[in-house]
């Protein structure tokens, strides 16, 4: 019987299986594609998965050739300008550009390196539960699992034979969105463009989206109201679309890439059932803002520790159930801040202006500019709510020395286990370091508390001056002490 088996190569399966194999378990990814695509479905990650990536000690990696990896300047909330730049060199908002077939493709080198297997080809038809394992059946294949995880977008057959509900609201608008090469002037030097800005146009009769994230392409972008097209999009149906709302024909070149698709508002109605998880698209759908990539992956790895705790026999009661009390409150929380910014960018005329103009006026001062950029980057996020301001919260990337020389908090959390930080005169009993929990004693400037327990997922568990509660103390002290 496997472990675990997880439904959907995409970047939330592989994420999810790499953790799973750093917790020590037993991991088989089932895709039901034949090859990897190479369709560039997302162009970057932002937020905290970013910081999760350098626990990992995967950043540098991922970030190699990167047209942009650090502090954003600007971000758009809808329609409207964020302009982080003016906070100082203060940027709350981490970004990462990164096309999806390329960050699906390091994710799966890591996975393989860890020694997760993905078996291409393989479509889910059924599932069945029992109280020992799922049984999955596909196309020429019959498994078992302890434990099965849907990652499988937003049509999840995953959770659709779990009899999960997936309630929310479909848009009424369809995007047409491409990718198109332009060997010769950009297409902002040419006249057509006269009267358009980089980024969303509102006119009557919808929305056109201008942009570039690499020299040599550009991104166009068309919303208005219909229905998605019932077969692919051509060139031709792009054109005819681009006509209708702008009202002039755009020298768009040659398409690398064109998708259609119909905005969704929706999130699970629960993130579990029995053996049967589910995380990223088939958990939540998003209207606007760019958020999905963060989240789901985010979620992976706050399910994956749990789980390989479980399978170990070293989790405390409940603790597989706190995946869905933690993550589900977040693509909650996520889902509101983007229903605001798909409204923002669906006014139009002089209602749409005014509000975007107040927002714009508004989002100059430092405090709601700040707080909308820690929207973005999930820094608000809090698990509970522990006495201390640090517990619950991501833990952060403290400057350190210890008696093997400088470092950092998220160079001590690459083996993804708990990590228990002494930065005071604390006596933590019992507790020494072992292939589950790593007890470092160190120093640091000005440190928040005396005793940090961190999370395999990067946040704080326990935060405090006085050692850790006995529980916990009890929990983390080896089974053979």
């Amino acid at each position: 019987m496997e472990e675990v088996v997880i439904i959907g190569a995409g970047p939330a399966g592989l994420m999810l299986a790499c953790e799973l194999r750093l917790g020590g378990v037993r991991t088989t990814v089932l895709e039901k594609r034949a090859e990897p695509g190479d369709l560039p479905k997302a162009n970057g990650l932002g937020g905290q998965i970013i910081q999760l990536l350098d626990h990992r000690g995967l950043l540098e990696r991922f970030s190699a050739g990167s047209p942009f990896a650090g502090r954003a300047p600007g971000f758009p909330f809808g329609s409207v300008p964020l302009k982080f730049a003016e906070l100082g060199g203060d940027s709350p908002l981490q970004l990462l550009m990164i096309q999806q077939p390329r960050l699906e493709r390091l994710l799966r080198e890591r996975a393989a390196e860890l020694g997760a297997e993905i078996r291409w080809d393989h479509r889910l038809r059924a599932l069945a539960q029992d109280d020992e394992g799922v049984t999955l059946e596909g196309d020429g294949f019959r498994l078992r699992a302890r434990y099965v995880v849907g990652c499988d977008g937003g049509r999840s057959l995953v959770r659709e034979q779990a009899g999960i509900g997936f309630p929310g609201t479909t848009d009424d608008e369809v995007l047409l969105l491409g990718h198109f090469a332009a060997p010769g002037a950009s297409i902002f030097d040419t006249p057509q463009v006269k009267g358009l800005q980089q980024g969303w146009n509102h006119t009557p009769n919808g929305r056109l989206l201008l942009t570039s994230l690499q020299p040599g392409v550009h991104i166009v972008g068309v919303r208005e109201k219909g229905a998605a097209p019932a077969t692919a999009v051509t060139l031709g149906d792009f054109e005819a679309a681009v006509r209708r709302v702008s009202g002039v024909d755009l020298p768009l070149g040659e398409p690398i890439w064109l998708s259609s698709t119909v905005s969704q508002a929706r999130v699970a109605d629960r993130y579990r059932e029995g053996r049967v998880f589910l995380a990223g698209d088939a958990a939540h759908l998003f209207p606007a803002g760019g958020s999905a990539l963060n989240v789901g992956l985010m979620d992976t790895a706050n399910l994956a520790w749990k789980l390989a705790a479980h399978l170990h026999g070293q989790a405390p009661p409940g603790l597989l159930d706190t995946y869905e009390s933690e993550r589900r409150p977040v693509a909650v929380h996520t889902l509101r801040h983007t229903r605001a910014q798909a409204t923002l960018e669906r006014l139009t005329g002089e209602d749409g202006t005014a509000l975007r103009d107040l927002l714009t006026e508004l989002f100059t001062f430092d405090q709601p500019l700040r707080r909308l950029g820690e929207l973005l980057q999930g820094s608000d996020i809090r698990y509970g709510t522990a006495p201390h301001p640090l517990t619950g919260r991501f833990v952060p990337d403290l400057a350190l020395t210890t008696t093997e020389g400088p470092t950092r908090v998220a160079e001590l959390m690459r083996p993804a286990g708990w990590v228990l930080l002494n930065l005071g005169p604390s006596e933590l009993g019992d507790l020494v370091s072992d292939d589950r929990l790593h007890v470092v004693a160190a120093h640091c400037a000005d440190p928040p508390v005396d005793v940090l327990l961190i999370r395999p997922d990067g946040y704080v568990a326990w935060a405090g001056r006085n050692g850790l509660p006995e529980a916990m103390t009890t929990w983390l002290t080896p089974r053979s002490a």
